[in-house]
């Protein structure tokens, strides 16, 4: 957006068709904007790293694949033999649930065919509309703007304010892992370039003069935008994805939830707490919960577990997949505890969506321990239909990421260690009709 980047006080300077001059001037040092282009790319382009605090001295034994159909008959991790059975789905999914996974050249280029010269222009070849001349500039309705050329969720209308700069302008993204950021030095300038996830459509900059929560102002093109009305219906391009959801309890949340955010096909992972008495618990509740004598516990009383809301997609990975990552991560046959977390809260369980779950579960269980993997010792995982599910605390969601030096108590699932294969996806699973009779809480 910025004409000139001189070495002194930047000066822009933009004709506008009503013949107007607009004109800003700021100054700001050669180290100063570096440090803003790295924060900025930090804090939009770089996905989570995965973190290496596992514990491979304390880790659980690795659990052997129960037989099915295209598992080893022995019990052996040699599972099978076709390379294409082995690899991880590439699918990538943002954490609201939307199909993030980029496009082939071939594929934007056919959709890029659709598009008017000028937004072609624009998201192409990485032009720049006039200011003041966008239709979405002066738009004050309720939605989403999303990507012209694939449709993928941008920014929300909730995020937008008047910069007075003659684009339309946000201090947020709809996502952070919607949209990509890169270090544009073209035109002799420094700026930090910004662009679609999915498609790599060039959208505009993003600088560091915006207003508060973020200080940052998002500086789109309007003709690289497709906005939608709060209550406008919006093609599957431009939603979620339909996923199935399963609930596991194996222990401290941190780390299951941790991990089952890395696995293929799985949409989003959330701490919380379920299948006890109270209605609304909190972790205080929650780790004091074994210490209340019983004569103070209501009729009827039952603790409630630490346990991860898992949301995937049934045609990248299947639900016996995830009970395999599941028992590769903590084990089973402690009761009430897992490694040095002891009490009721930690306690392994399976709460199931379904008819299907619940046979799915009991029968893999039932395979699993007629296994040598635990030394004889017996499975106590507690297999039952969900009830709610309630949230835990901000600070526990994505705590392993937020605060990498901690560790939990935890063994590697297949889909991180990839020598080793996991059962097939071999055909799509379908969300089962059958639900808990109460629903679980949505984040």
């Amino acid at each position: 957006m910025w004409v000139r980047f001189p070495p002194g006080p930047l000066h822009l300077s933009c004709k506008l068709r009503e013949g107007r001059t607009f004109a800003a001037e700021r100054s700001m040092s050669t180290a100063m904007k570096t440090m803003i282009a790295l924060l900025v790319i930090a804090l939009v382009a770089l996905p989570v790293t995965a973190l290496g605090w596992a514990r491979a001295q304390t880790a659980p034994a690795v659990v052997a694949v129960p037989a099915t159909d295209h598992a080893p008959k022995d019990g052996t991790q040699d599972g099978p033999k076709d390379e294409s059975m082995t690899t991880p789905a590439t699918k990538k999914y943002s954490r609201p649930g939307y199909d993030i996974t980029p496009l082939s050249r071939a594929r934007v280029e056919e959709l890029a065919k659709k598009l008017d010269p000028e937004a072609y222009r624009v998201t192409q070849k990485a032009g720049t509309e006039a200011a003041f001349c966008g239709t979405l500039l002066d738009n004050h309705k309720d939605g989403t703007y999303c990507c012209v050329v694939c449709g993928l969720p941008l920014f929300s209308s909730a995020n937008k304010f008047n910069s007075g700069t003659g684009w339309p302008s946000f201090f947020q993204p709809f996502d952070i892992e919607h949209v990509l950021a890169h270090e544009d030095n073209a035109y002799g300038m420094q700026r930090v370039e910004i662009n679609c996830a999915r498609c790599s459509a060039h959208l505009g900059h993003v600088f560091d003069d915006g207003p508060k929560p973020t200080g940052l102002r998002f500086c789109l093109n309007g003709a690289a935008l497709k906005f939608y009305a709060k209550d406008e219906a919006r093609g599957p391009e431009s939603s979620p994805i339909t996923g199935e959801t399963a609930y596991f309890a194996g222990g401290c949340f941190w780390g299951i939830e941790h991990y089952f955010q890395q696995a293929p096909g799985v949409i989003s992972a959330e701490s919380g707490y379920m299948q006890g008495s109270s209605a609304k618990p909190d972790y205080k509740e929650v780790c004091g919960q074994d210490g209340t004598p019983a004569s103070k516990r209501p009729e009827g009383y039952r603790p409630h577990a630490e346990a991860v809301k898992v949301v995937f997609d049934p045609t990248q990975i299947s639900y016996q997949q995830l009970l395999q990552g599941f028992f590769e991560m903590h084990d089973p046959t402690q009761l009430n505890r897992q490694g040095p977390d002891d009490g009721t809260q930690y306690r392994s369980g399976l709460y199931t969506v379904g008819d299907r779950q619940l046979t799915e579960a009991k029968a893999f269980v039932a395979q699993l321990g007629a296994k040598s993997s635990f030394n004889g010792r017996k499975i106590v995982t507690e297999i039952e239909p969900a009830k709610a599910f309630v949230d835990a605390e901000e600070y526990h969601q994505d705590y392993l990421e937020k605060n990498p030096s901690r560790s939990c108590y935890i063994g590697k699932p297949w889909w991180l260690r990839p020598n080793e294969p996991a059962m097939p996806v071999t055909t799509p699973v379908t969300t089962p009709t059958t639900t808990p009779t109460t629903t679980p809480a949505t984040r």
